[in-house]
């Protein structure tokens, strides 16, 4: 025999997540990829005033994009791997270069 339904239970009130519907959201890495014209001075700069890094981190993922075609900045939730996509694209045109930045899902 069914049981009968408790709707008032908290797991089924409209608009509230149980532990079990709570999940982190999807992360996507941010990356710089290299070119011709885009010098490995801005490329540090960009790292350091966009994503923090330390002149340390900034070298190292800079020489990555450099010598492998692609460096990752970050790991972030969507909007904010998309703001950093947009800063980095910005200051880019403003400086005369033409650095893509892009994001994949984890």
């Amino acid at each position: 025999m069914d049981e009968p339904r408790d709707d008032h239970r908290p797991e089924h009130e409209s608009g509230i997540l149980t532990r079990d519907e709570l999940r982190e959201p999807a992360l996507y890495r941010v990356l710089l990829h290299n070119d011709d014209y885009t010098t490995m001075e801005f490329v540090v700069l960009i790292l350091i005033d966009i994503f923090r890094k330390s002149a340390e981190e900034a070298a190292e993922i800079m020489l990555s994009v450099h010598e492998k075609g692609t460096g990752v900045c970050g790991m972030y939730p969507r909007e904010i791997a998309e703001l950093r996509i947009r800063q980095v694209t910005g200051r880019a045109r403003e400086a005369g270069f033409p650095l893509l930045c892009t994001m994949e899902k984890e």
